[in-house]
């Protein structure tokens, strides 16, 4: 498992599929998307889905995520994404009275079980005292992660030998 914090918005596309009978249906299908904005997530989402849809899509929707945290599953079998409500539990100090914080989380697993032992597994590292509220299914097909382009940059030596021939 790993980790990933950023910013993700929720798009949702809608397209012509076909069906098993050979019949046409209108469907509407959630991604999630990391971006910085929601110009730059429609911009994704248009530049992901293109090879895989033919004819036209529209992209009717965009919100930004209730989470910004996404368990990442390296198992083949772990198809699906859910969310796991959990409450961070704290002590007011002035008031002396327990304060419950939530956060949601998006974690890639084949189950809800897993899920939710996924979700442990990643909050055991930390100190602090929690409870895990839900874990619930989403309609989320896929996410789309920013993808770090590596620059080639030649060392001067490098750039010497190249001259050289």
């Amino acid at each position: 498992m790993v980790s990933r914090v950023s910013k993700f918005y929720e798009v949702k596309i809608q397209h012509h599929k076909m069906q098993e009978d050979g019949r046409e249906k209108k469907v509407t299908e959630q991604y999630v998307v990391e971006a910085l904005s929601f110009t730059e997530a429609e911009s994704r989402i248009i530049e992901e889905m293109t090879p895989y849809i033919s004819g036209e899509f529209d992209v009717v929707s965009e919100k930004i995520a209730p989470f910004n945290e996404i368990f990442l599953s390296d198992k083949r079998d772990d198809d699906k994404w859910f969310i796991s409500k959990v409450a961070f539990i704290t002590i007011d100090e002035k008031t002396e009275k327990e304060k419950k914080q939530t956060f949601r989380y998006l974690v890639q697993a084949a189950t809800s079980e897993l899920a939710l032992d996924y979700t442990k597994e990643m909050l055991s590292h930390g100190m602090s005292v929690y409870c895990i509220d839900a874990v619930q299914d989403t309609p989320t097909l896929d996410v789309f992660l920013h993808e770090v382009k590596k620059e080639v940059v030649e060392t001067p030596e490098e750039n010497a030998a190249d001259n050289d021939l």
